[in-house]
């Protein structure tokens, strides 16, 4: 299969290459595609580069980064490839646009949110911090992957208590084992299902504005 990804950049309009900027690569769920993740993320623009990432393979109407056997099992082969990609495509991009290093974000929705947590935990101090919406961590990855996150990995994640396809006790889950990666977790469990609701979509825009001026401010966590 082809792993070559296709993305959309949005850069801030006032982008200059002689300066820093930080950046958000977007990551869509099942069945979805990138021009989601860009309507999402579309008011964090004039702070942020945006890199929409579509998943490689085909899925229904939309697209999709992995597919699985059962919910929490994803198929190994497909999964780890496309956390290969996207690891790449980080590195290859951080060197092409004017990213700040310091201040590189993943946000992501369901599979996208999977694997936001995924390569927040094996690419080190590449990653700053995550805003994972509704997903989990699949096992192996806990098991078998070299878990390196940032010292200093600061993390947003939030799970419905409706959700009808992954159990607000995987959101749980998901913040307890941060919580052993890093202090800086936030954890928003939220009345909803699977989907990000209009309280939620202010909240995860906020909470990256403030992590990337705070970091601006004082990057390698000193004040901290």
């Amino acid at each position: 299969m082809n792993y070559s990804l296709t993305y959309e950049v949005r850069l801030p309009s006032d982008y200059n290459t002689e300066q820093q900027y930080p950046v958000i690569f977007a990551l869509h769920g099942m069945g979805s595609d990138e021009q989601d993740m860009l309507r999402l993320m579309e008011p964090l623009q004039s702070d942020f580069i945006i890199v929409a990432v579509r998943g490689p393979i085909v899925q229904g109407s939309g697209y999709a980064y992995f597919q699985i056997k059962s919910i929490g099992n994803p198929v190994r082969e497909l999964f780890d490839a496309s956390v290969q990609g996207l690891h790449q495509l980080m590195v290859d991009l951080s060197a092409q646009y004017a990213i700040d290093p310091a201040r590189r974000y993943i946000a992501g929705f369901s599979q996208g949110a999977i694997m936001a947590m995924t390569l927040s935990l094996i690419m080190g101090d590449a990653i700053k911090g995550i805003v994972a919406m509704s997903g989990y961590i699949p096992q192996f990855v806990k098991d078998e992957y070299k878990i390196q996150p940032n010292s200093e990995l600061s993390v947003f994640i939030s799970h419905g208590d409706q959700d009808h396809v992954f159990p607000l006790q995987l959101g749980e889950d998901n913040a307890s084992f941060f919580r052993e990666q890093t202090p800086n977790v936030t954890y928003v469990p939220y009345h909803g299902g699977h989907q990000v609701t209009p309280d939620l979509y202010q909240q995860f825009q906020q909470w990256l504005r403030t992590d990337a001026k705070l970091t601006a401010e004082d990057p390698k966590g000193l004040n901290s």
